[in-house]
Order: structure tokens, then C-alpha cells, then sequence
């Protein structure tokens, strides 16, 4: 949990080009610094071919001054396709938390990561896979409590377009029920 973390907490949001993953990396920024008062740097990137290449977002969040604005070493990480965990997996700190999309990612060689088929949750509850980087902030907020859920959910409401709020908000709930069971799942 981001709270037993030293002052300064990584967050790596990475997958292809359309995933939405920049706007996920854009909310978590907002939900940490408008609504929990904190420090944050975001920062992202994309391959030449943007939609279906390579993109990230990191996200770096403190209590103190953020002296260097990128992230290094990154607490946690998303994966949400198989090429962004291959690309970007050894950027994950020893003991992090890997969060992976377990309906676009077939291959995980990391011990205790999270596997959660955010886009199939995304296309069976929500209509669309659009949804589905939505559904990992949920999860991603549950599995970290890196910003709290009420800064979360009041920064995707804030953004979302007129009309979709309700089906927002459940896509958000959606990842916090499907990580506490997939925790539950590897306890158990």
C-alpha cells in the first residue's frame, strides 16, 4: 500500500495506443493533487504509431517537493498488454505491485502479480472495451490506495463526458471488486 511507502510513490500505466492509458494516467494525476492535496509529476509517452503501439504514463506522487519528475524505479505497474509487460516489467521495484490485464497479457513470470481480464470486465459490464482503463484505475486504487477512492471517483466524474458518468462509476467499482478478489483468489 502506497501509504507504508517512503514520501515518493512511482505509478507506471503502460499498454498500446487507444487503450486510454494517457487519460487513466491524467485522472489518477488530478484524484492525487486537486482532490488529496499531494505532489504529482505525470508524465507519458507513445510509439511513432500511436494507436496500437507502445504508450506509458507515469505518474509520480509525494508528500514533499518531487525533485526529479520521472519515474525510475516504479512501485507499481500496469500492464494491459503483453507487449507493455515486456517492455517496461523490469522497471518494476523489488516487492512492487504488477497489475496485468489478464485477457491481453498470456505470459507473467512475476510472483504475486495481479491478474485481472480488465477488458473483458470492461466489454461484459460496461458495453465497451473503452472502459476497461477505467476498470484498472479502480483495481489499481484498490490494490495500492495510492490516492482514495473518494479523490478518484470525484476526478473520472469530473472528466467523463456529459451522460457516461453512471457507467463510469461502475466501471470503477467493478476493478475495486474484481481486485479484492483476485487478492482473496492468491490468499486463498
Amino acid at each position: 500500500m502506497a501509504t507504508e511507502h517512503a514520501k515518493r510513490y512511482e505509478v507506471r500505466l503502460s499498454g498500446a495506443g487507444g487503450q486510454g492509458l494517457m487519460l487513466a494516467g491524467k485522472l489518477l494525476a488530478e484524484a492525487a493533487s486537486a482532490y488529496d492535496g499531494k505532489n504529482v509529476v505525470q508524465t507519458q509517452s507513445y510509439g511513432p504509431e500511436a494507436r496500437g503501439g507502445k504508450s506509458k504514463s507515469d505518474v509520480v506522487i509525494s508528500d514533499e517537493e518531487i525533485d526529479y519528475p520521472k519515474a525510475t524505479t516504479v512501485d507499481v505497474l500496469l500492464a494491459m498488454t503483453q507487449a507493455a509487460l515486456d517492455e517496461y516489467g523490469s522497471s518494476l521495484r523489488d516487492g512492487g505491485i504488477l497489475l496485468v490485464d489478464s485477457y491481453l497479457v498470456e505470459r507473467v513470470e512475476t510472483p504475486g502479480a495481479i491478474k485481472i481480464p480488465f477488458t473483458m470486465l470492461a466489454i461484459e459490464h460496461c458495453g465497451r472495451k473503452l472502459f476497461a482503463n477505467v476498470v484498472a484505475l479502480g483495481a489499481l486504487t484498490e490494490a495500492t490506495h495510492v490516492v482514495t477512492w473518494d479523490a478518484l471517483k470525484r476526478a473520472v466524474l469530473a472528466r467523463v463526458p456529459k451522460g457516461t458518468e453512471a457507467v463510469n462509476e461502475k466501471a470503477l467499482d467493478i476493478g475495486r471488486d474484481a481486485v479484492k478478489q483476485a487478492v482473496g483468489d492468491q490468499r486463498g
